[in-house]
């Protein structure tokens, strides 16, 4: 028997994302996005219950700000004191890891899938899922996008409103569209 769409997407190969699976398993987090959502926040704490035992792993001292949004949750890992300001979305069809002592801005996105180019697979449902890699210390600015594939270095900053679609050196910053370093003057 071959493989399911959710060992393919695990696996880094293209694979159907209107799978029943994957559709019950994207319905797992939206309950566990909604519950922390709509919780009170003295109630919530840093992270709602059901988000955080969605996640792959989470440390001590994250805290993630409503509104939220993840794809599946199950490929999220994030570190200890890492904070996540209002509006972030995570698109989890990959691994996403968020190192420790990370600032996520508002509005921040991280976009794991890539939809297939050909028209024809892309109304079948086609897509490959790219991971992303944020390591330790890192500054993301509000409305930010990363996507799929890239890793960012440790201390690295990332400029608001900048699209990140290629990788980061660590202690740089990187600026605009698509996100290039910032050359001292």
């Amino acid at each position: 028997m071959g493989q399911s769409e959710r060992q393919k997407m695990a696996v880094g190969e293209w694979y159907c994302c209107l799978d029943p699976e994957l559709d019950g398993l994207r319905t797992l987090a939206r309950e566990a996005v909604h519950e922390h959502n709509t919780m009170s926040p003295g109630q919530r704490g840093g992270i709602g219950p059901a988000l955080s035992m969605l996640f792959a792993d989470v440390a001590e001292r994250v805290f993630i700000e409503a509104p939220f949004h993840c794809a599946y949750g199950m490929n999220i890992s994030i570190g200890p004191r890492v904070y996540l300001n209002a509006g972030c979305t995570i698109l989890d069809t990959a691994p996403v890891r968020i190192g420790e002592g990370c600032m996520l801005g508002p509005g921040v996105h991280i976009y794991c899938a890539e939809h297939h180019k050909d028209p024809a697979q892309r109304r079948r449902g086609l897509e490959i899922a790219r991971p992303v890699e944020i390591g330790r210390d890192v500054w993301i600015g509000g409305g930010a996008i990363i996507l799929g594939g890239v890793t960012i270095g440790d201390g690295a900053i990332v400029g608001a409103g900048a699209v990140v679609t290629k990788d980061v050196e660590a202690g740089t910053t990187v600026i605009g569209n698509p996100a290039r370093a910032l050359v001292a003057k």
